[in-house]
């Protein structure tokens, strides 16, 4: 596993080098890539945006338009060029309740708080976290997003009230995406001249109207024809109890929008060859979202679907996510009545191959050749992607990759003996001394057959916490009770200073190693007090 998972995954997208940087200067033909890339973007946004409307229980155009919104501000200013951000159905699961139980003025109000802390994450510059994220979690992510996409798509084979459309109009619509899937596939090896997603489309919506199919299209599901957002304060009572109604879901809708983003920020990274940005990319997402609570949108993060659908065609500048937001705007304005034809199943078709190439299909070998943990991570994280979201997925994902690593640090703990011709014995303590540890690391000693001098060097471990100076203080009270003597060497200074018990015990030397300790003792009192 020598290269990452995501630039494997670059290698499986058709068409240019996506990870040259872009070039300073536009020139036509790269311009219109973008612009193309941009328009095929846009017309993926249309039923998922419309879809999550309908999930969260609001108008569709309140997901238009935070499509519109969010899309246009994060493509101007967000961390990464190249990602496509709109209303999410992660967004959307939490947004439902909060809609029924309260109306839609709450959740602009709620939109407008949640993008204000993610403004605040931005400038405290906590989107560095994200670096936290293991391997194992990204490839449980990427295969579990891949699963939710597909499973998404299964909604267009239904009727409105939730019954299989009948057999024959299901089979059709799987003809007519095994041929957007065929041209999106077959196109790149001719010529890179239209993104391949877009030709899909475009052919198979031809077939459809050419041919008169009947089959479900855009407009079946809502209409999208609207005109321009408007400036709207939310009306609800400025109090304390609207806030104690709207923090915390704004809190939830922040984090979660913001690791999605901050997750999409890394594959596009990977594939584009680009790095940084994440507490830009903070700030941007909380911008939009703040702005589009003023503007009647339902708010929403980073698409991965429709960031890798830019990418595989072609789009790296923000050129391509600021065309698609403004042919979303367009779409509303003026050509809803041609979009409203587009058949979904040509849609249905390119999020098919976004779901192909966004599994991480190489993570089903390795599963017998990695840690036996990591491979439990893979697994855990595409569960619960699938059966929750993807924030809370990665979470416990993280979690237990720390809980792992902390066990597998905790198991290193060991001292080998030895005595000294003036007959001490000496503990050499290998390996990390932290909470961990901590309970195994006194476990290493044995007052009562120890001869009169015991020395304890630490030159092959580190003392990390608070709980690691705790035992090294409960092993020295212990000698100190059996009337013997202990001698503790080759600590830090910090051990020196925060060992207030054994202080007399040190043995100062000149290659005395030097590091902090997440610890805080108190001087006076010996005790132990909680700090950093």
């Amino acid at each position: 596993m020598s290269r990452s998972l995501l630039a494997r995954l670059a290698d499986r997208y058709d068409g240019p080098d996506l990870r040259v940087a872009p070039t300073s200067v536009l020139s036509l033909p790269v311009l219109r890539v973008e612009v193309l890339a941009g328009l095929t973007v846009a017309l993926a946004l249309v039923p998922e945006a419309v879809a999550f409307a309908f999930v969260a229980g609001v108008n569709p155009l309140v997901g238009l338009y935070a499509a519109f919104i969010v899309g246009l501000i994060t493509a101007l200013i967000g961390g990464r060029p190249g990602m496509i951000s709109g209303a999410t159905g992660a967004l959307a699961v939490v947004m439902v309740s909060l809609v029924a139980v309260h109306g839609v003025e709450y959740l602009f109000a709620t939109v407008v708080l949640m993008g204000l802390l993610q403004i605040f994450a931005g400038v405290m510059r906590w989107g560095k976290f994200i670096r936290l994220v293991p391997h194992p979690v990204m490839l449980g992510f990427v295969n579990g997003l891949a699963i939710v996409i597909f499973l998404a798509q299964l909604t267009q084979f239904r009727t409105p009230d939730g019954a299989w459309l009948p057999a024959g109009d299901i089979l059709l619509m799987l003809g007519l995406i095994a041929v957007t899937m065929a041209v999106i596939w077959g196109l790149p090896k001719v010529t890179n001249l239209i993104p391949a997603p877009l030709a899909g489309i475009g052919v198979t919506a031809a077939l459809v109207i050419g041919l008169g199919l009947s089959t479900p299209t855009v407009g079946d599901m809502a209409s999208i024809a609207g005109g321009l957002p408007a400036f709207h304060i939310p009306m609800v009572p400025l109090n304390y109890e609207t806030l104690t109604i709207i923090l915390p879901y704004a809190l939830i809708l922040a984090a979660i929008g913001l690791i999605e983003s901050l997750l999409t920020l890394n594959l596009v990274g990977e594939i584009t060859g680009q790095r940084g940005g994440a507490s830009q990319e903070c700030i941007a997402q909380g911008a939009a979202n703040t702005v589009t609570g003023f503007f009647g949108g339902m708010g929403g993060c980073a698409m991965i679907g429709q960031s890798m659908i830019n990418v595989k065609s072609g789009g790296r500048t923000r050129i391509s996510g600021i065309s698609a937001a403004l042919f979303l705007l367009a779409f509303i304005l003026v050509a809803a009545p041609l979009i409203e034809r587009i058949p979904l199943a040509a849609l249905v078709g390119v999020m098919f191959m976004v779901v192909i190439g966004t599994f991480a299909w190489n993570s089903i070998k390795i599963l017998t050749r990695v840690p036996r943990i990591d491979a439990v991570v893979i697994i855990l994280v595409t569960i619960v992607t699938v059966l929750t979201d993807l924030a809370i997925a990665v979470v416990v994902g993280v979690i237990v990759s720390a809980l792992a690593y902390a066990w597998e640090n905790a198991r290193r703990i060991r001292a080998s003996t030895y005595e000294t011709p003036e007959g001490a014995r000496v503990y050499q303590v290998n390996g990390p001394l932290f909470f961990g540890s901590a309970t195994g690391f006194v476990e290493l000693f044995d007052p009562e057959a120890d001869p009169s001098v015991v020395i304890v060097d630490f030159a092959e471990s580190r003392v990390a916490d608070q709980s690691a100076l705790q035992a090294i203080e409960a092993v020295a009270a212990k000698y100190e009770a059996a009337g013997k003597r202990i001698e503790l060497r080759h600590l830090s200074r910090d051990c020196h200073r925060l060992l207030t018990k054994a202080g007399h015990l040190m043995v100062d030397s000149d290659d005395d190693p030097d590091y902090a300790i997440a610890a805080n003792y108190g001087v006076r009192t010996g005790i132990l007090e909680g700090g950093h």
